[in-house]
């Protein structure tokens, strides 16, 4: 044991050093990878890869061997994708529909982690390690029915014991077994051919399109279709990241630790020093671009609702509307009881406000320097550009070339925040969420970004009046959806925020969380976005389970809500300008929405709420600067 005088750099009794484990880990992903870049970072964060750099959580101050193994084969499982995975490829590939769109990329994926298992045995453990955590944390082992069971797991599960050889994990229960026999009668033979195509992905694809087309949830890939190497297509795994998005990304990590009225003066200053990030995007790209995005000057494009007759296409029915109700805020509270319950919110949440409120300012900084970050070239006056100046030294005779900052073509953007206000959220997840809210509406409107709060709940336990009237009745069979609805609106788009802030409180008010219908939901504040005039429009939904009414659910198939929600998630994405994203609290929303994420701690709201965010802007910045860039070659 160290004496008195040898503990000066020894570390606090309890802890590991770790670093030699990060480095070896770091060095055995870029071998595996075949890429020396690749920048492997630890973090408390959700585990993910973004072109180069992969991002694994921080280990504790004490790992387990289990957590040591977790966190190898998640490094693995992204070292492996990277070595065998053309994104390209994979793009062209995919079949159209959620559903199988989901299955086909869970496949993809049971491939390079059974390539990396067969190849190396030590790896296939780690992955099984990983799995094995992975299926514990979203409670696999308690799904009992079919309709439960995530379908493009349980063919993950089932295809990567047809390449390895390996049963799925104890964590996963029966979610492979609920399925099997359905897909040994609709898909043995191409189940099969799988393991003959290991290695060559577009191969494998194939016999993976043929094994949803047996499945009858896919169109057969045929000859008419678009080989992988006649697309252009390419993703954001394969594109490097630009200078200008390096830059923001340094800013963010350097400023994280500021206060909030330091983050906003900081502002402007980052504007000035994107000097030099070379958005050399003359005045014709950029009209061009925005004769490509919008319709004619002053004309609104007002598409048409594609849930006009939604309803009776997927068989969902509703007993009666007549007691339904979207109310605003303040109706169902007065002014006096609003006030105490906003300062009760304000109370509970003190020591987040600073949190997210720099979390927040992240997310302004992007938007600004998106909507501002833009520069006229080759003038004969403004601020001197120092990237021209070696013509200078070439050719003295050369004129000094000056810059001049410009107005971007920002699209003018509606963001609706649509938060599940059902019994289960009760306590901090509703109070998170509230809180998250109104600080993220504060800061988008900040941007010149328009933000609606809405709420979704129903107006009583049981089926309310809607169960009354179906019982006066005379009990009709299959009588659909059969609760009473209460939508409401917190912040209209239109309202500034200092006038909505005390309408949040209204989420704390004992009694007002009952059930929740999703779907019909969904479909409301979709709507509401359509009526928008902006250009460009999000919903982004916050839950932290299914779709339950037991009224309804009591006289209707058990799975009648949620294979609604499905159907209404698959026509919006499909089908419809708005963009959706979705985030769930302790409940794994990604088998229903396509961009989605899961946390564990409502505390970790705020982060995902603004990333999700921040990713969509800067999905739209790299697209627009694609564009011009293919229009300059």
């Amino acid at each position: 044991m160290a004496g008195k005088g040898d503990n000066s750099r020894a570390k606090p009794s309890g802890t590991v050093d770790a670093e030699p484990f990060r480095r070896a880990l770091t060095g055995c992903i870029r071998s595996i990878a075949g890429d020396g870049e690749v920048e492997v970072v630890f973090a408390n964060e959700r585990p993910g890869m973004s072109g180069e750099r992969i991002r694994l959580p921080e280990l504790s101050r004490r790992p387990t061997a289990r957590e040591l193994s977790v966190t190898r084969g998640l490094g693995d499982s992204m070292a492996m994708r990277k070595a065998c995975h053309d994104a390209r490829i994979h793009a062209v590939m995919a079949p159209a529909g959620q559903d199988a769109r989901a299955i086909f990329d869970a496949v993809e994926q049971a491939r390079v982690e059974a390539i990396g298992a067969l190849q190396m045995e030590g790896m296939g453990d780690n992955i099984a390690a990983m799995l094995d955590e992975k299926y514990a944390k979203a409670n696999f082992s308690t799904i009992e029915r079919q309709g439960d069971a995530p379908l493009e797991e349980a063919l993950a599960l089932i295809v990567r014991q047809a390449l390895t050889g390996r049963t799925p994990p104890d964590s996963a229960g029966k979610v492979a077994d609920l399925w099997r026999g359905f897909v040994d009668e609709k898909a043995t033979a191409d189940l099969a051919n799988l393991p003959g195509a290991l290695y060559d992905q577009q191969a494998f694809a194939r016999v993976v399109r043929d094994m949803l087309t047996s499945m009858e949830m896919a169109e057969k890939y045929g000859d008419d279709d678009t080989e992988p190497e006649e697309s252009e297509t390419t993703s954001d795994e394969e594109q490097p990241r630009s200078q200008e998005e390096e830059q923001s990304a340094s800013e963010e990590d350097a400023g994280q630790d500021a206060s909030p009225a330091e983050e906003n003066e900081s502002a402007e200053e980052q504007m000035d020093d994107g000097e030099m990030d070379g958005a050399e995007i003359s005045d014709d790209d950029l009209q061009d671009e925005g004769d490509e995005d919008s319709e004619t000057p002053g004309e609104v494009k007002r598409p048409n609702n594609p849930f006009s007759d939604f309803n009776e296409k997927v068989d969902y029915a509703v007993f009666t509307e007549e007691f339904d109700e979207t109310v605003s805020a303040i109706d169902l509270c007065d002014e006096a009881e609003l006030e105490r319950l906003r300062a009760f919110l304000d109370k509970q949440l003190a020591h987040l406000q600073g949190a997210v409120g720099r979390l927040a300012n992240r997310l302004q900084r992007r938007l600004m320097a998106q909507q501002n970050r833009s520069w006229e070239f080759d003038l004969e006056e403004g601020y001197l550009d120092p990237a021209r100046l070696p013509r200078l030294i070439i050719d003295p005779m050369q004129p000094l070339s000056f810059k001049r900052e410009r107005d971007t073509n920002f699209r003018d953007t509606v963001v609706t925040l649509l938060i599940d206000n059902s019994g289960s959220m009760r306590g901090r997840p509703i109070t998170v969420a509230a809180s998250c809210a109104d600080i993220l509406a504060r800061t988008l409107e900040r941007c010149g970004v328009k933000a609606e709060i809405l709420g979704f709940t129903t107006k009583a336990w049981k089926g309310g009046q809607s169960r009354e009237k179906w019982l006066a009745s005379g009990k009709p069979q299959a009588p659909g959806r059969l609760n009473d609805l209460r939508h409401i609106i917190y912040k209209a788009a239109d309202e500034p925020w200092r006038r909505a802030r005390r309408n949040l409180g209204l989420m704390m008010r004992e009694g007002l969380l009952k059930e929740n219908i999703d779907g019909e939901a969904l479909i409301w504040a979709h709507n509401r976005l359509l009526a928008r005039p902006e250009q460009r429009r999000i919903l982004m939904m916050i839950s932290d389970g299914a779709p339950v009414d037991d009224s309804t659910l009591s006289v209707n198939a058990g799975n009648y809500l949620e294979r609604h929600l499905r159907a209404v998630i698959e026509q919006i994405e499909t089908r419809s300008p708005v963009e959706l994203l979705a985030i769930g609290i302790g409940h794994d929303v990604t088998r229903y929405y396509r961009r989605a994420v899961t946390i564990v701690d409502a505390d970790e709201l705020a982060g995902a709420m603004t990333e999700q965010l921040a990713s969509l802007f800067d999905d739209e910045t790299t697209s627009r600067r694609a564009r011009v860039s293919r229009r300059s070659a």
